[in-house]
């Protein structure tokens, strides 16, 4: 018999270790772990982490083993960790209802328990009774699933709990637009049961996904059924929350040492090095002490100030926890495991020697991690005065298993039993190692042969969809519709993924499905439910955005390929050319460089050999027996459509995947058939490709023929029947006399009410499109959308005339009117909700419609489309343009937040009502003329134009208006193109319409218009461009809700000197500093919505400035100055002085007119903040004179 090795012995004292502190506590018959004697229920993540010891142990002997026994101890240990990883997964399946719920409502009420009972797997409290909702928890245990399947163990034993697994990955693959309640089951701060985002969560939930995506659950034995499937949209929407947010942990925590599991081991979730040092820095800076790090700042848990009795804390009493928090060793384990991974010796031998300090020794030797260490009662004020100076004592849990687990761990680490690799088989240890450049592959198609042609013309050589055969390719909602199918199972209740559109990094993979190659195009090109993609600079400049997307983004094996249809709404007018804009895009493309990414354009099959595939063997057949009856492409038909009659919506789409695979091959040439039979064979051909169009309507697949390679029907040019006589349509030029007297106004019967018959042959002769939609508003009005004019003798109601409109004004390009009949037809952008979490997941709040309150709405919080509309409406006041614009513009800023984060810095709430005001205000400047005509202007622009103007606004930059009115139609509003400053000027052109009709209509329907939006009275012209420069600015900063870098750390210094500051009767109360710390963007929020009681952007800008001001006496050494500030008095004085001195000066009155609203000298607004006349010179004067009380007798008063 051998002797034991010197390893063999140290293996078996960490195998007494962990069965002494872990593994005698598992329960038998669930194999899950109590929390503690007092805490006997099992908490998900506690569990997670305690087990892991136990993994690393088994691998460890694995490794080194030296006799049978030890293969049969890492057998042992094995199997203790599927048990446990099992008895977690059987309380999931128990609350399978929940999942489901969750993945649509998202709500608190429906998210899965935190916690269970040890023996029975069963809840243990109510649904509203604990902080049930943390993602992270969740994420944590599907990431340990596939880390440890990874490594060999075979946790998932049926396709019914593969199923589960993946619904679990929809579960938290929103994580960015979560608010849980984090992994301090507290939420918010305040303790009081609110929940928040949190960058621990998004930061696991991401790499859960990215560990889980395309894993086979069954290991090395398991076929393509058993592999799951993540969403790489999804991954990067949570990469670009969390690199927004760090170091930042939450909106009431601004460091959060939770955080170390996600910058460092295990979830490796931060690519960027450079964040994840400064988030370190930031816990180790702010959080650490002699015993560990506090959890966050102001952590009130097991503290000798809190009330055990109570489960909420006073917001004030926050300020009580400050200097003695409690510390916990915990966080030290990971800095030992974060040192080993990053190879630092140094930070590992820091980090063990001074854990060695603070552990329990037993009497048997055991080194014991204690839950955390307390201040004693008796020491507390001395520790106020004097922070990590007295001696704590142990509280809590002993061993906390998690910390016990992790040191464990460490340990086997740093003594060479393991290496780093073998706890991570998945590399996530690689995440922050610098990624190659992405070269984009697009491929651009033509949809038919005369577009074909007109590309050859321009030197574009491209191929149609019949060309590419044997690829498929499809509109981007197919394939929604197709990952709706993953994870299915009628027996479990588990419907599947929920319905969403899919992301660029989703559309630029080739699938194979059901042996067929699939390409599907970006979902920006559809434009079915709104108008943006009927602007084809607007194509153009999303496909700009998405390739550069893709770009920084793109992680996976292969090249992304984007497929890029050139479809006949690209075309000119005549049709006779491309579109500029598309063919300048073509040909940068064709260049190699476009939107800041390397591009390489060709043919699809050219791309196949260097693109990166997906394999969607979910909807391969798996019915036996069904393959072989029938040819090539289409043999597995049947099968699937029989494997699919689960409900509706998968009955279409196995219909429709099963025609169009039946029909996409071209077939061998046939003999020629003759009479009754050529016939018969025609007609079925059409009965079977008209099916087939049914069924893409069914998934709202509209222009069908687009993706087919058979044209049976013709060309695919929308034909616009308006339903009316030819005198409907809008002539090539107007005739001066109109066919209908404009004297009478709206027709009204002898009894005097309106004769909506004679409004409706008014609406027949009509020659203008605005006419026609002005009339049409007043019977949409009066008589409802389904009321039927018997223009054609019946059928022609309200909404199929405002339809046809729509679409003849779409190609017409009259974006005025499309946007007005948008918002008469309540359009939706498809992906309005989507865009609104983006922004709010970038901690921006949202607020829609003008200040202020109540008719300013907060958006705080992701809410569901059709109640996103209904608040965007409420907050028009029904305003239908207002409306319709502040969803585009949600949309746009969604779009910048996405590319161009650095836009938004030192802003916390967007404000659309005032982004609005603020561009027809910048037209009335630039165009020069009214409020109203620059309103009229705004609503013209198309939708490039208004994003192009939106995005000059957010960057500050100046910029120049010019007019242009198109000749074929007086009817159109002028064109208005926006450019970098140039000459502005132009005439504007007066509309031939019904101008008595109109007026009549304006009095007496508030016809949609921007009549509700205040545009101020702009400074007279002037040929001096510097005029105005400052007034726009701060207009533009009060907008935007822009402050200085710091500016709000500096308030919380200046609320600890005085009772508080007061805007406008709003005061701000010193207190908020009790509960809220300077770093807190929670404060910050305070902060701004106290300034956005302010209306006038200007003004607000000014207080902001007097504010900045009064924050230099922060740092003045007096206890005190004053009680309450009244900011709009500092403001008022520095005015008056700056009034006085102009008028010594001899200024005319004239330039010295005073803002009606404010009192406030139109030109103090426009002057620079430094120089002699400058306003911070006055605000500074003003302080003085306002706080000299307070000041110290003797000091120096401030010049």
């Amino acid at each position: 018999m051998r002797s034991r090795s010197n390893s063999g012995v140290k293996l078996d004292n960490y195998a007494r270790i962990v069965h002494q502190t872990i593994l005698r506590h598992q329960d038998p018959v669930t194999g899950l772990l109590p929390g503690s004697k007092d805490q006997p229920d099992a908490w998900i993540r506690d569990n997670v982490y305690s087990i892991v010891s136990v993994w690393a142990l088994s691998l460890a002997y694995r490794k080194n083993a030296d006799r049978d026994e030890d293969k049969a101890k890492a057998y042992e240990l094995e199997q203790s960790v599927v048990k446990l990883m099992r008895g977690v997964l059987q309380c999931i399946m128990r609350q399978l209802d929940k999942i489901e719920k969750f993945k649509y409502s998202r709500s608190t009420s429906d998210s899965l328990h935190a916690k269970y009972n040890t023996r029975t797997c069963a809840t243990v409290v109510g649904d509203d009774q604990w902080g049930h909702l943390q993602v992270d928890a969740t994420s944590l245990f599907l990431f340990f699933l596939a880390q440890m399947t990874a490594s060999g163990l075979h946790i998932i034993y049926t396709q019914d709990e593969v199923d589960v697994v993946q619904n679990l990955m929809f579960y938290i693959e929103a994580a960015y637009k979560v608010a849980d309640y984090g992994m301090w089951e507290r939420g918010d701060k305040t303790n009081q049961g609110i929940t928040e985002i949190n960058a621990s969560s998004i930061g696991m939930a991401k790499a859960a996904l990215e560990a889980l995506d395309d894993l086979n659950l069954f290991g090395a034995k398991g076929g393509p059924g058993s592999v799951v499937h993540a969403l790489a949209d999804d991954i990067q929407h949570c990469q670009s929350i969390l690199t927004s947010m760090l170091p930042r942990a939450s909106m009431s925590k601004e460091v959060d040492a939770g955080l170390l599991a996600i910058i460092s081991y295990p979830a490796f979730a931060v690519e960027d090095m450079s964040i994840v040092n400064m988030t370190k820095e930031e816990i180790i800076s702010k959080l650490q002490g002699r015993y560990g790090c506090c959890r966050f700042l102001r952590d009130g848990h097991k503290t000798p100030k809190e009330d055990p009795n109570r489960l909420y804390y006073e917001s004030a009493e926050l300020k009580l926890f400050e200097n003695i928090e409690c510390e916990w060793p915990l966080f030290w384990t990971y800095l030992i495991l974060d040192g080993i991974f990053i190879n630092s010796l140094e930070q590992v031998q820091e980090y063990q020697e001074a854990l060695e300090g603070i552990l329990i020794k037993q009497k048997d030797g055991i080194r014991l991690v204690p839950e955390l260490y307390s201040v004693p009662p008796d020491k507390v004020e001395e520790e106020y005065m004097n922070p990590h100076t007295v001696e704590r004592i142990p509280m809590g849990k002993c061993p906390l298993k998690w910390g016990q687990s992790l040191y464990i761990l460490g340990n086997l680490l740093s003594e060479g039993f393991l290496a780093p690799g073998e706890i991570d088989p998945l590399n996530r240890r690689f995440s922050t190692i610098p990624k190659p450049d992405v070269v984009v592959q697009v491929s651009i198609l033509a949809e038919t042969e005369d577009i074909k042609e007109l590309l050859l013309k321009n030197g574009i050589n491209v191929e149609t969809v019949a060309d590419i055969h044997p690829i498929h390719v499809q509109p981007s909602r197919v394939l929604s519709h197709i990952y709706a199918r993953l994870g299915r199972n009628s027996r479990l209740g588990l419907t599947g993924r929920p319905y969403r559109r899919i992301g660029v990094l989703g559309t630029s993979k080739f699938y194979i499905i059901r042996n067929n190659i699939f390409s599907f195009t970006p979902q920006f090109i559809d434009h079915q439910q709104f108008y943006l993609a009927l602007d084809n600079k607007m194509i153009v400049e999303m496909l700009r955005t998405e390739i550069s997307y893709l770009s920084s983004r793109w992680r996976m094996t292969g090249r992304p390929t984007v497929t890029f249809p050139i479809s006949q709404t690209m075309l000119t007018d005549d049709h006779t050319d491309l579109d500029p804009a598309v063919l300048a895009t073509l040909r940068k493309l064709q260049d190699g460089y476009y939107g800041g990414a390397r591009i390489q354009t060709g043919k699809l099959s050219e791309f196949l050999t260097t693109s990166c595939f997906a394999h969607l063997s979910f909807l391969d057949v798996k019915c036996p027996g069904v393959a072989g009856h029938h040819d090539g492409d289409n043999e597995e038909g049947n099968g699937y459509v029989h494997e699919l009659r689960h409900d509706d919506e998968a009955d279409d789409l196995a219909q429709y995947l099963d025609h169009l695979l039946a029909h996409a091959a071209p077939k061998k040439q046939k003999r020629q058939v003759k009479g009754l039979s050529r016939f018969k064979a025609v007609a079925t051909k059409t009965k079977e490709m008209v099916t087939l169009m049914n069924k893409a309507q069914d998934l709202n697949v509209h222009n069908v023929n687009m993706y087919l390679p058979n044209k049976l029907f013709g060309s695919p040019q929308p034909s616009l029947n308006l339903n009316l006589p030819e005198s409907f349509t809008p002539q090539e030029t107007q005739s001066p006399e109109l066919a209908v007297s404009t004297d009478s106004g709206i027709p009204k019967d002898a009894s005097g009410a309106i004769d909506y018959n004679a409004l409706v042959q008014l609406l027949k002769d009509a020659q203008n499109l605005q006419d026609q939609a002005d009339i049409l508003y007043i019977l949409f009005k009066d008589k409802g959308m389904d009321w039927d004019t018997h223009l054609h003798g019946g059928g022609s109601t309200v909404q199929s005339l405002l339809t046809d409109l729509y679409e003849k004004a779409g190609e017409l390009k009259q974006w005025g009117l499309v946007r007005m009949i948008s918002g008469i037809l309540k359009k939706k952008v498809e992906e309005l909700d989507s865009a609104c979490s983006d922004l709010l997941a970038h901690q921006k709040h949202l607020t829609v419609g003008l200040p202020p309150e109540p008719r300013e709405k907060t958006i705080t919080a992701p809410i569901p489309p059709d109640q996103l509309a209904a608040l965007i409406d409420e907050a028009s006041d029904n305003d239908i343009s207002v409306a319709i614009l502040t969803q585009e513009i949600m949309v746009y800023l969604a779009m910048s937040i996405r590319t161009q984060p650095s836009l938004f810095s030192e802003m916390l709430r967007l404000r659309i009502g005032l982004i609005i005001q603020v561009m027809a205000t910048e037209l009335a400047q630039s165009l020069n003329c009214s409020g109203e005509e620059a309103t009229e202007s705004l609503m013209s622009l198309s939708p490039s134009e208004l994003k192009n103007l939106l995005h000059h606004i957010l960057s500050g930059k100046e910029f120049g208006v010019q007019l242009s009115v198109r000749e074929m139609d007086a009817g159109i509003s002028p064109a208005i193109s926006i450019h970098h400053l140039g000459n502005v000027g132009a005439t504007k052109s007066e509309r031939a319409g019904i101008s008595k009709l109109k007026s009549d209509m304006k009095m007496r329907y508030r016809l949609p218009s921007f009549e509700s939006l205040d545009i101020p009275e702009i400074i007279p012209f002037v040929k001096d461009t510097r005029q105005g420069q400052w007034l726009r600015r701060r207009r533009l900063d009060g907008a935007l809700n822009r402050v200085p870098v710091g500016f709000y750390q500096k308030v919380w210094k200046i609320l600890q000197k005085c009772h508080g500051l007061s805007i406008e009767g709003f005061v701000l109360p010193s207190s908020t500093t009790r509960e809220m710390t300077p770093g807190e963007i929670k404060f910050s929020v305070h902060v701004e919505t106290v300034l956005n009681r302010v209306p006038q952007p200007e003004y607000r800008q000014l207080l902001v400035e007097a504010i900045l001001v009064l924050t230099m006496l922060a740092d003045v050494e007096i206890q005190s100055i004053g009680s309450i500030i009244h900011v709009e008095k500092i403001v008022h004085l520095a005015n008056d002085m700056f009034y006085k001195d102009q008028v010594d000066l001899g200024a005319e009155e004239r330039i010295l007119e005073k803002d009606p609203s404010t009192g406030v000298c139109r030109l103090l607004y426009d002057s620079a903040p430094s120089g002699r006349f400058g306003s911070m010179t006055y605000l500074t004067k003003a302080v003085a004179v306002y706080v000299q009380d307070f000041l110290p007798s003797g000091s120096c008063a401030v010049q």
